[in-house]
């Protein structure tokens, strides 16, 4: 975890393109061991594996912010690294933006899951608190019919595993 230890450590300033292209390098390294857990969270979630993809969480949330503390450095030293080396700052840049793309494709994703969950949520509630009436009476009675007359009157199952 070599890039963990370069983005931590708290140099400042730049002086030369060497310190320009390790900072670079260092940000670009956690960003895409970032940006390959995301991709598999967004995978186990649209899986339906919630649990396996809430694993990976205290691994997301160190790497997010090793990747910030990188992005701090090299915000400190824009000046510089413009200066030292331009092309490893468009190459940063592009990759940032295809992992603002990765993370908006996670968040449809996610909130797809909420909806989908509170949907069912709301559907077993309606089911559960529907009144059940004797068979018997009232306008919609059906003799013999007992407690299955009315579709989806049935028993409820919930799984507790998603």
């Amino acid at each position: 975890m070599s890039f963990a230890r370069r983005v931590l450590d708290e140099r400042p300033r730049i002086a030369t393109a060497l310190e320009a292209r390790a900072l670079v390098e260092s940000v670009l390294e956690a960003l895409a061991a970032l940006s390959h857990l995301v991709g598999e969270e967004t995978e186990l979630v649209r899986a339906g594996r919630l649990p396996e993809a809430l694993t990976r969480e205290p691994r997301k949330t160190e790497l997010a912010g090793i990747y910030m503390r990188g992005v701090e450095q090299v915000k400190l030293n824009a000046v510089a690294l413009a200066r030292f080396v331009p092309d490893q700052v468009q190459r940063l840049k592009a990759s940032h933006g295809a992992f603002q793309t990765l993370i908006e494709t996670n968040q449809i994703v996610l909130a797809t899951a909420r909806a989908v969950s509170e949907s069912i949520i709301r559907d077993l509630a309606a089911d559960a608190n529907r009144p059940n009436r004797a068979a018997g009476y009232g306008p919609t009675a059906t003799v013999g019919a007992g407690a299955f007359a009315r579709p989806n009157a049935g028993p409820l199952m919930v799984s507790r595993r998603l």
